[in-house]
């Protein structure tokens, strides 16, 4: 039981104490500390249509941080979500404007499944190489990112440019594939409810299957693992596939749900941020749904922050508090290895 409470405990007094920070970093930067946190607070939750941009802000940092939530539990550091999630998103984006002649529900499904196949194939080639030759998925992953970077760049401005625009962008959508809107006069689409839905899936499969306790095992200790049975290998590649499907999830919800459409550098790192929103939930699926919502409300605010403070205190100030938990956090879990 005191276990269990110091897992809840320590990521809450990791972020209370990453506002702090912000804090101190507000003050010096010549603008009263109490009044913008008062108005991060405001332009989150309480200001007029804060509350859906702010679960508009969580549904892809919900779905990155489960995405690294997965490979971590693995033992596996999936930097690569970015790229999956890039990946994703132009080919759901492509299945919205290219395929005619199906139904809502199943042109929006289509797209969704071919955005979470495609993510999933790009996690997938850093885990076989893992498993295979032994190459480390944080430097494999890494150039993934790079590669989905360009190669999207190139499609999206050679290939399948929207011939009516001068934007490096897709044809929009066919509205049979936009997924439907949650909350009339809102952004915020059913995708929120697919990113919860994902987590509660995600919770049954680690903590009630065999697949899931082999893959923590397999986290925990991979040599004592393959001792006991597991075939390594396969849960290596098989978690780092399943990381990227779900990354390309969240891109395909991005473009179905929000923009209709794919236009390059649509993503604001929602990829590297999930990061952040994994170690604050401490790996756990319910506790990423947690940390998600603490991130996008904060992003959100801080938009509002910055248009309402005198000296105007920069949004990137939610940068601050996200580098601040993962320093923490990967301090305490260093210390914890080495100990």
């Amino acid at each position: 039981m005191k276990t269990s409470w110091r897992l809840l405990l320590l990521p809450v007094a990791v972020f209370v104490v990453a506002v702090a920070v912000a804090a101190v970093v507000i003050a010096l930067s010549g603008s009263p500390p109490l009044p913008a946190l008062a108005a991060w607070w405001e332009g989150a939750v309480s200001a007029p249509g804060a509350l859906p941009e702010s679960l508009l802000n969580t549904t892809p940092l919900l779905f990155t941080g489960l995405a690294v939530a997965v490979g971590l539990l693995a033992g596996q550091f999936n930097i690569g979500v970015e790229g999956q999630l890039l990946m994703g998103a132009l080919a759901s984006a492509w299945v919205g404007f290219a395929v005619s002649g199906l139904p809502a529900p199943l042109h929006a499904l289509l797209a969704l499944l071919v955005g979470a196949l495609v993510g999933g194939i790009w996690g997938w080639i850093p885990g076989i190489l893992k498993a295979w030759r032994g190459a480390h998925e944080v430097i494999t992953t890494i150039m993934m990112n790079h590669i989905a970077i360009y190669l999207t760049q190139y499609l999206v401005t050679k290939v399948w440019k929207d011939p009516n625009s001068m934007s490096p962008q897709t044809p929009e959508a066919l509205p049979s594939a936009w997924l439907p809107i949650l909350a009339e006069g809102t952004r915020l689409s059913v995708g929120l409810l697919l990113a919860l839905a994902t987590a509660l899936l995600l919770w049954y499969l680690l903590k009630r299957t065999i697949w899931g306790y082999e893959l923590r095992a397999v986290g925990a200790n991979a040599e004592a693992a393959r001792a006991a049975g597991v075939r390594v290998s396969r849960m290596i590649w098989g978690s780092m596939a399943l990381s990227g499907a779900i990354g390309g999830l969240a891109g395909a919800v991005e473009v179905l749900g929000v923009h209709h459409r794919y236009y390059d550098q649509f993503s604001p790192g929602y990829g590297f941020d999930g990061i952040a929103v994994a170690l604050l939930g401490n790996n756990h699926p319910l506790g990423v749904v947690f940390a998600a919502l603490v991130f996008g409300a904060m992003k959100n605010g801080a938009v509002y922050m910055q248009s309402v403070t005198v000296p105007a205190v920069p949004r990137e100030i939610t940068t601050v508090v996200q580098a601040v938990v993962i320093f923490f956090l990967a301090a305490i879990r260093f210390q914890r290895r080495a100990g």
